[in-house]
């Protein structure tokens, strides 16, 4: 084996090892499930985890690479689900006592795409209960640690999988992101949280079958948690569902800049005192990337938020009203620096989603990167907005800003 521990790898490096044969499937989850052994009584980021039948599908998967039956760059992957998305014969809760024991049997659609793309599902992320609220501390299975210091939030409620990406536990969850509830704990936990536009990812299978608000349907997107944005555009590629308008997800490996891109910076956001200066940090590294920045207006305004109609409407029109002239916006993914387990208190609400929902509301394309860390050492994010169906350059200008940090190469946890 090459590394001894290969659980900070990124999906890219492990690809290319397991396809030289320089390490297995097999490896790889033992490794990762000697560190959930080790950490994840402390983080909690697992409802269920999957060991012996990860064992078994390891094996097969080293069976099938050492054939030449190779199915991708997810073969051979361990991955998470967040609990709110159907897989057959595992029990899926939600993290709510009263669907312990929903065990469905049938897998929601993305959940089947990473299986055939010979993913290994490992287990159930942990979650903030029914996906109502932004803490993480919710769970009737128990809350969720911050893997950088549990006093701390990990932002949810796609909880779990943030706190287990950063902490190495697997390589990449499937999420949703209904008012920023998987781009807030990537930057609560220092990771990348991914949503695409409305409807490039199914969202069949979430809880099927179970009564569900029509206008929370209407906001939910799935998201993906990986730790590299290269991470993200792999595992995109094979959940996303064919559209006429999809871009292409390769963001390339040597992060080149490319075709110049009209940057917009937001300028009527709402941050506190460090997660301002951090942004500004981050904006500088952004002109180094040879782009062209201006000022722009982030679209905060949603007067009509839960009028199904209103909401169709609203969509169509946004390119014109947030991005005549410009590419990308950018904006803090926070409005406040990672809040403290007891200053969040009871309010399910306490991480504010008031700079991530307009994303959510307009359909909109979205990622949080790390950019940077407070004076506690927690983390930040920068999020990067985009136009209906134009992932690709959210990806690619994500990714050239990752690489020319290199904060993703921080971790928590040895």
């Amino acid at each position: 084996m090459v590394t001894s521990n290969p659980c900070y790898l990124s999906i890219g490096e492990l690809h290319t090892l397991l396809r030289t044969r320089q390490i297995s499937p097999v490896e790889i989850v033992e490794a990762c499930l000697s560190r959930i052994e080790r950490l994840d009584q402390k983080l909690n980021a697992f409802v269920t985890i999957r060991a012996e039948h990860a064992r078994e599908e390891a094996k097969e998967a080293e069976k099938d690479i050492n054939a030449g039956r190779w199915r991708g760059p997810l073969h051979g992957i361990p991955v998470g689900i967040k609990d709110f998305y159907d897989t057959a014969n595992v029990r899926t809760t939600a993290a709510f006592e009263k669907f312990k024991n929903r065990v469905p049997q049938k897998d929601a659609v993305a959940v089947e795409k990473l299986k055939q793309a010979g993913a290994i599902v490992f287990g159930k992320m942990n979650m903030h209960r029914l996906g109502m609220g932004t803490t993480g501390l919710e769970s009737d299975f128990g809350p969720v640690h911050n893997p950088w210091t549990d006093a701390y939030i990990p932002g949810g409620s796609s909880s779990g999988s943030a706190a287990a990406v950063a902490a190495g536990l697997c390589y990449a969850t499937l999420d949703t992101d209904a008012i920023g509830s998987c781009r807030l704990p990537a930057a609560c936990c220092g990771v990348v949280g991914f949503k695409g536009t409305y409807g490039l990812i199914s969202a069949k299978g979430i809880l099927e079958g179970e009564p569900v608000d029509e206008a929370i349907l209407w906001l939910s997107h799935p998201g993906i948690t990986t730790r590299a944005v290269q991470d993200t555009t792999l595992v995109l590629s094979v959940l996303a569902e064919p559209h006429e308008q999809t871009m292409t997800y390769d963001v390339g490996g040597d992060a080149s800049p490319g075709r110049p891109l009209r940057i917009g910076v937001a300028d009527n956001f709402k941050a506190d005192e460090e997660v301002a200066a951090l942004f500004a940090t981050a904006v500088e590294t952004v002109r180094t990337l040879k782009h062209d920045v201006v000022t722009a207006h982030a679209p905060f305004e949603m007067p009509r938020f839960g009028d199904v109609h209103a909401i169709e409407a609203d969509r169509k029109t946004i390119s014109d009203r947030a991005f005549r002239g410009i590419d990308l916006l950018l904006l803090p993914t926070t409005t406040t620096t990672v809040l403290a387990v007891k200053d969040a208190g009871a309010n399910p609400q306490a991480l504010s989603a008031e700079s991530t929902m307009f994303a959510n509301y307009f359909g909109l394309p979205a990622i949080s990167v790390p950019c940077g860390f407070d004076k506690r050492g927690l983390p930040a994010g920068l999020q990067i907005v985009g136009k209906p169906w134009d992932e690709g350059t959210v990806l690619r200008l994500a990714h050239q800003y990752q690489v020319k940090t290199q904060l993703s190469n921080k971790h928590p946890i040895p």
